[in-house]
Parts: structure tokens; C-alpha cells; sequence
């Protein structure tokens, strides 16, 4: 690990040093035997890891480079001097360089993919790990790479389904907020002018109108206030799992999304136990990437797995199954194939998910529209009820 280290000298000159050391007192050490002092020190790969994380590595690409160079016959040493030969991304060339320098150290890829778990999962190292024993790593990755592209295009329907209520909801405000903000004060001057009784609802919105002009700022603010709180209390809620434990009680869409967790659960089960991974240790890597109640499932399914009973009826003890998966595992079983059964589960369910997200957009998107003209449609024919009513009169 290389640490940044900035020093200060007896003769009270500073300056700045890289340190190769295995962690941060070792560092230390190094430094203060040259008779320096430590002002400041950090691992000088977290800025790069970070901007890693933000998108300038991506381990499906990577991973797809890698198997094409690794089936072009080159080995990974090999492959990965290769790709960093053609890199030009400062932070994406630091990551290379490492995995090369733990390499020619006689390290293990898996070790030293472990060495940088914010970039490599342990579902990552767990399957490399698995390939080095069976020294297929080509078929390895290509597992992963389908793997995570069958997970995209799930989440992709998810957010693509999405967009298009945010921007209706987005846009019905904003045509709202317009309409009472600029308009209604506007026609409340007019009216206030002619010296007429005005319709209770149409003097109410008026009313609202003006109240809505004259605090515009304070409404502005309120509303800021209220979308930063939404944003944080959505992010605290999916980091804690309670976005995940409110789904799972909404109706109709809480079975959903329980069987959008169990795909995801049986298609990773199937791609580490295709890999050569015991289904023990296959839960427990997949443990640390469900959900809380699932994980809590998961576990007594394993301990009862551990205790000798099968996965079909552990798994269907503890509420991890459905008719269909139960009756699919029972057939991994009997034919020995569980892991194809357990992703075969899983592309079933993908299907199923997509066909109702599918149906859902159909009928939501309709409703929505029809909300928002409803509420905009309201206001106008409120602007206008004086002027029928006055009309009336005069004829």
C-alpha cells in the first residue's frame, strides 16, 4: 500500500513523500527512522478509488477486456500489461498498476483483487478465487459479465419505467405553481376591482393565490426544504432498508418485490455454485448483499442446509421460495444440477417482473395524466366561474 506522507525536517523545511508500507504504522515507521516528522499522511490511492467508484472503472468493461485478451491466449499478467498499455485514465492506470505489482510479487489475482474491496465485490473475488482452482478464469468471468448484464436490464426497465411519472409529476407542478404563484393574483386583482360575490371555492383559491405571491419566498424555501429532506430521508431509508421493508408492505407491489429479491438471490446462488462454489459459502457471499430481513432468512436457511437438511426445504422453511423455484430446486436436486435450476428460477422470474413492470407502466401512466389535468383543469375552471357567472347575469 503507498501512503502520501507530507513531512516536516529538524531544519523546519516540509515536504512530501510516497511511502510503500502495509499500512499506516508501518508507514509511520519509515518515515520518523529518516528522522522526519508526520504532519499529514494518507493512502495515496483513495482519491483515485474514489473517482474509481464515481465511474471511471468499470468491472464489467474491464472484465470484458480481460476475457477478450485472456481467449486471445495471453495470460494475465500478460493481458493486464496489455490494458495498461492502452490506458490513459490516471486513477483506472493506478489500479492496473497495483494488480500487476501484486502479481509479480507471486500473490494470487483473487488476493489481490481482495487487496481492493471498494473496487472488486467479494462476489467478484469469490468466483476468480473459484476459477483459480479449476484454472478456468476465462469462463469464470464470462459468467459475471452475463451475470451483471442480466442484473441491468432489470434495474434499467425499473428506471426506464420511472422517468417518464417523474417528468409528468415534475411538469404538473410546475404548470400548478405557475397557475397559482402568477395567474391566480392576477385574477384576484380583477375581481376584487368588480365588487362581486365570487363562488366560495373560487374566492378560497384566490385567497391562496394571493397568500402564495406574497410569501413566494418563504413557500420556495419550504418547498427546497421539504425535496432536500425527501432526498436525504430516501437515501438514510436505502441505506437502513426501510425503502425495502416499506415496499414489502405496500399491496401488490410488496409480493412483487419480494420475488425481485428472490431473482436476484437465486441468479447469484446460481452463477457462484456454477462456479465451483459449495452452496454454503455461496450464502454466505450473498449474505452481505440482500436486504435486512432477507438476511436474517438466509442464515437460519443455511445453518438448517449446514444440519444436514436439503436446500429445497431449508429454503422453503424460512420463506425463501415460491411454488414455481420450490418445484425447480427439488428438480436440481434429483438431476444434480442445481446451479442451472437456481438461474433458470431466476430468468423466470426476471420475465415476470418485466411483463408487470410492463403492465404497471400501462396503466399508471394514464392515471397520472389524468390526475394532473383533473388538478390544472380545477384551477382554470375556478378562474373562470366568475366570468360564467357574470355572463350569466348579463344575459
Amino acid at each position: 500500500m503507498r501512503y502520501a506522507v507530507r513531512t516536516l525536517a529538524p531544519d523546519m523545511s516540509i515536504a512530501s513523500l510516497v511511502v510503500d508500507a502495509v499500512d499506516e504504522a508501518d508507514a509511520r515507521r519509515q518515515v520518523e527512522a529518516r528522522g522526519l516528522y508526520i504532519s499529514q499522511i494518507e493512502p495515496q490511492m483513495s482519491a483515485a478509488l474514489a473517482r474509481a467508484r464515481a465511474g471511471k472503472l468499470s468491472l464489467v468493461l474491464f472484465s470484458q477486456e480481460l476475457l477478450a485478451l485472456l481467449n486471445a491466449g495471453l495470460g494475465v499478467v500478460e493481458a493486464l500489461e496489455a490494458l495498461l498499455e492502452k490506458e490513459t485514465n490516471v486513477a483506472t492506470r493506478a489500479v492496473l498498476e497495483r494488480l500487476l505489482g501484486g502479481l509479480r510479487e507471486g500473490k494470487r489475482y483473487s488476493s489481490v483483487l481482495a487487496e481492493q474491496p471498494d473496487l472488486f465485490p467479494p462476489l467478484y473475488v469469490g468466483i476468480v478465487r473459484a476459477a483459480e482452482g479449476t484454472s478456468d478464469l476465462p469462463r469464470a468471468l464470462a459468467r459475471y459479465i452475463d451475470y451483471q448484464q442480466r442484473i441491468d436490464i432489470v434495474r434499467s426497465k425499473i428506471v426506464s419505467a420511472s422517468i417518464y411519472p417523474v417528468i409528468l409529476l415534475l411538469v404538473g407542478s410546475g404548470v400548478s405553481m405557475f397557475l397559482i404563484g402568477y395567474v391566480v393574483p392576477r385574477f384576484a386583482e380583477v375581481y376584487q376591482g368588480a365588487g362581486r360575490n365570487l363562488p366560495w371555492m373560487s374566492q378560497l383559491m384566490l385567497d391562496w393565490g394571493q397568500f402564495a405571491s406574497k410569501h413566494m419566498s418563504v413557500i420556495g424555501l419550504g418547498f427546497l426544504a421539504l425535496v432536500a429532506g425527501a432526498f436525504f430521508g430516501v437515501r438514510r431509508a436505502l441505506a437502513t432498508g426501510g425503502l425495502a421493508r416499506l415496499a414489502a408492505r405496500l399491496p401488490g407491489i410488496g409480493e412483487r418485490f419480494r420475488i425481485y429479491e428472490l431473482s436476484r438471490l437465486y441468479l447469484t446462488l446460481g452463477m457462484l455454485t456454477e462456479g465451483g462454489i459449495t452452496i454454503v459459502n455461496s450464502i454466505e457471499t450473498v449474505s452481505g448483499m440482500v436486504s435486512t430481513s432477507l438476511r436474517a432468512r438466509l442464515a437460519a436457511a443455511r445453518a438448517a442446509i449446514e444440519s444436514g437438511l436439503p436446500l429445497s426445504t431449508a429454503f422453503e422453511a424460512n420463506g425463501l421460495t415460491t411454488p414455481i423455484s420450490l418445484r425447480m430446486l427439488r428438480v436440481g436436486e434429483r438431476t444434480g444440477e442445481m446451479g442451472p435450476m437456481l438461474t433458470q428460477s431466476a430468468a423466470f422470474y426476471d420475465g415476470e417482473i418485466t411483463r408487470w413492470i410492463d403492465r404497471f407502466t400501462r396503466t399508471f401512466e394514464p392515471l397520472l395524466m389524468a390526475a394532473i389535468g383533473i388538478v390544472v383543469g380545477a384551477i382554470v375552471v375556478l378562474l373562470y366561474m366568475p366570468i360564467f357567472d357574470l355572463a350569466g347575469d348579463m344575459s
